[in-house]
């Protein structure tokens, strides 16, 4: 598993590396020892999934607060997604600047 920093401080991507064969193919989407560096004291509390029936929808942003923030990990398991992060931190060197990537099962990308 690669991990890319974004242009925003505590935004990456991860790539997974597919293990390929006659039956398909097999990823890693998650490693705690892969991802000890992204995650420092944070721990994954709970998974999540979200269909969407219509293209074009908006979901909508998650501002969290501390002390209630939450990691999130967005990939896409069919079609496609445009995941976009901003930055409300007043303060940061990057305040209101995004982020967006593209996630599909066939880039195998995620969004922490």
């Amino acid at each position: 598993m690669k991990s890319t920093a974004s242009p925003i401080a505590g935004v990456f991507v991860l790539e997974s590396n597919p293990v390929t064969d006659n039956r398909g193919s097999f990823a890693r989407m998650f490693c705690s020892d892969e991802l000890s560096e992204i995650l420092g004291t944070r721990h994954i509390a709970q998974i999540n999934l979200s269909k969407t029936t219509n293209a074009g929808t908006v979901r909508g942003m998650h501002c969290q607060m501390p002390p209630r923030t939450e990691l999130k990990m967005i990939s896409c398991v069919k079609g496609r997604v445009w995941d976009v992060a901003v930055d409300l931190r007043s303060g940061s060197k990057t305040f209101l600047q995004w982020f967006a990537q593209e996630l599909s099962p066939d880039n195998l990308k995620t969004m922490v």
